[in-house]
């Protein structure tokens, strides 16, 4: 009964995911944007959390700049929970902007 239970119960939580979305900038053409996602599965909050708090953290991703990093928790439509800019972020959303996957 108890397995039961928490199978309904973890069905019902939401999923999460860490984005890392890099710019590149070259002078003469336009910004170029790659993300990268990490997605986690029900219920795994504490989890995703520890590895925002890493990636954030980390000098790698601070020297990599301009680099924006965002923690999303998916049940119905995407809510940004936490999220960080490392860069000029900001700036670059005004210029025209390729999609790289």
């Amino acid at each position: 009964m108890k397995t039961l239970l928490k199978k309904v119960v973890k069905a019902c939580q939401p999923k999460y995911e860490v984005v890392c979305t890099t710019y590149q900038i070259i002078p003469g053409l336009p910004v170029n944007k790659k993300e990268s996602r990490h997605a986690f599965g029900r219920g795994e909050s504490v989890e995703a959390k520890e590895f925002y708090g890493k990636v954030v953290s980390s000098d790698f991703t601070r020297n990599l700049a301009p680099v924006e990093v965002h923690l999303r928790r998916i049940y119905l439509r995407g809510k940004t929970i936490e999220h960080a800019q490392f860069g000029p972020v900001k700036d670059l959303k005004k210029f025209k902007i390729v999609y790289n996957k």
